[in-house]
């Protein structure tokens, strides 16, 4: 047990005085990256999938006829 409480102390210290936390500018910044390449990726998803259903409505159609 005394091993457990080592290791949560030695986190908070490691996480309160040695880890470099960014900015509030860098956090926005990384957040609107992180928002742009999200909404490029679901357009580009979006796009593929209605072309393939175009494609195979447009061959199923072909078969029927």
């Amino acid at each position: 047990m005394a091993k457990v409480v080592e290791f949560i102390k030695e986190s908070y210290e490691e996480m309160t005085s040695k880890v470099t936390w960014p900015t509030w500018g860098e956090l926005q910044s990384s957040a609107i990256l992180v928002l742009v390449a999200s909404i490029i990726i679901a357009l580009v998803i979006f796009a593929m999938d209605k072309g393939s259903t175009f494609v195979l409505d447009t061959f199923y159609k072909s078969l029927s006829n």
